[in-house]
């Protein structure tokens, strides 16, 4: 089997809840169907993949998950990191997320809502933050050179208007005003941005001289106020600054962003 393709299918399966079909999936990643199908059966034989007897669909099986939970829980994070966002999260009454840093992405791995108890579906969690307009990609980017962070949106790209906010950037010059911003401050605000109704503030872990994760508290703007973001940063940077100082012993990923050094 081809890895590259592989890892392809795993990637575009993982953006489809529903499962898709072998021409939808040979299509979009321009493979011919042969080599599609080819690859498509030796994930099934695996055990990533399975496909849906009914509709001939492949989709996803828990596998990748189960791996990354059990590569989480054997590094220690959620051990040292879940008692920490659950405190901010009852402290903030909001939904707290703590996000890992992997090469040039940041991962949402870890979650506690201060208005929730029990266990509850997170579809963000697992995936990459969209850079140029959620807190935790301000926040992460407000730790590099504006030539670094540029880099990482414009490979990630500023997706579609209309799947974000109404006051989310479209441009670098707009991009870089909230990060001039954030680095005032000491930490990122949105309003808007990520999603209508919803606010938004991160602060960056930061281990020695490099950013190893963020911490996001989020909202809906009517609780979440300008006022309520300045008010709770002070906890947010406790937290921030706790998790730095466990970093190490919990093994927290401190791989940089490629083409930083």
């Amino acid at each position: 089997m081809s890895l590259k393709n592989g890892l392809k299918i795993l990637d575009l399966l993982a953006s489809e809840g529903e499962g898709a079909g072998l021409v939808a999936i040979a299509e979009a990643l321009s493979l011919p169907r042969s080599t599609c199908h080819r690859v498509l059966t030796e994930l099934v034989e695996s055990g990533y993949v399975r496909q849906l007897v009914d509709h001939g669909r492949y989709i996803l099986t828990m596998r990748m998950t189960s791996n990354g939970l059990e590569f989480l829980s054997l590094t220690g994070i959620a051990d040292i990191a879940q008692p920490i966002i659950e405190r901010l999260a009852a402290q903030t009454a909001g939904l707290v997320r703590l996000s890992l840093v992997d090469c040039d992405a940041i991962i949402w791995v870890g979650r506690a809502d201060g208005q929730r108890t029990g266990f509850r579906y997170d579809p963000d969690m697992g995936h990459a933050a969209q850079l140029s307009c959620t807190s935790t990609g301000h926040a992460w980017l407000m730790t590099m050179t504006d030539e670094q962070a540029a880099s990482l949106v414009l490979k990630q790209g500023f997706g579609q208007p209309n799947e974000f906010g109404p006051n989310a950037p479209t441009t670098l010059k707009a991009l870089l005003g909230f990060l001039h911003a954030a680095r005032v401050r000491g930490y990122a605000m949105i309003d808007e941005v990520f999603a209508p109704r919803m606010a938004a503030v991160a602060v960056p872990v930061v281990s020695g001289s490099r950013c190893v994760g963020v911490i996001s508290l989020a909202a809906p703007r009517v609780r979440l106020t300008a006022k309520k973001i300045h008010e709770f940063s002070g906890l947010m940077l406790e937290a921030a600054n706790e998790l730095a100082q466990l970093s190490n012993m919990a093994g927290f990923p401190s791989r940089p962003p490629l083409g930083k050094g």
